[in-house]
């Protein structure tokens, strides 16, 4: 074999007597999803963070109000319920664009926001309320971790229900492309991701953090 040859059966496809595999880079539709993957996880470690902090301060009160005089859970339970929700129809409109239906994209994805609208629309009643009734983040260490944690993940559901709006008008504008399919997949897993970190929200701070 000549080192032409070699290289060649290195560099492409292989051969049966290396066993070395297809060398060279991969489609953009594995490399765009493990990148986003990397950043999604990142963001993860950023509210470990926040969490973290939460659980330090949450007995900080200062002489202030505590979890169990503030929070209410069936008003939680409504949240979540809608974003749970949400994160069911995202998955539904990515079947439906898999399928290049457009009618049932849209569809999907405009009630996709609607619920990520009425979760943040109780997110923020409920932090205007703590702020009349003066347990505002500058109240206490605890009130502070409490509307940064909270806070930060309903930002991220801001950004989420801009991206939905972006997505309906690039797919109405330019169809079921290649690239905006990996753009919506992406969305949609950056949607479930928010899923699973207000779980532990839910869990640690409204259902453990009320606990008697």
């Amino acid at each position: 074999m000549t080192v032409e040859a070699a290289t060649i059966g290195l560099t492409h496809g292989g051969s049966e007597d290396t066993g070395l595999g297809h060398r060279g880079p991969e489609s953009k539709s594995i490399v765009v999803p493990y990148g986003f993957w990397l950043f999604v996880l990142s963001d993860i470690v950023l509210f470990s963070a926040l969490f973290a902090t939460y659980a330090t301060l949450a007995h900080a009160t200062d002489g202030g109000p505590t979890s169990n005089e503030l929070f209410s859970r069936n008003l939680v339970a409504v949240e979540t319920i809608a974003l749970l929700l949400s994160s069911f129809v995202c998955g539904l409109a990515m079947i439906a664009a898999k399928r290049a239906n457009m009618v049932w994209t849209q569809g999907w994805l405009l009630l996709t926001g609607a619920l990520g609208l009425v979760f943040l629309s109780i997110e923020l009643f409920e932090f205007a309320k703590m702020i009349a009734e003066g347990a505002g983040p500058q109240r206490s260490a605890f009130l502070s971790g409490f509307f940064t944690l909270v806070g930060c993940h309903g930002a991220h559901v801001t950004c989420g229900m801009l991206w939905i709006g972006t997505m309906m008008a690039q797919i109405w504008a330019k169809g079921f492309q290649p690239h905006i399919i990996r753009r919506l997949f992406c969305l949609s897993i950056f949607w479930h991701a928010l899923d699973i970190i207000w779980v532990a929200i839910f869990t640690i701070v409204y259902l453990i953090g009320t606990l008697p």
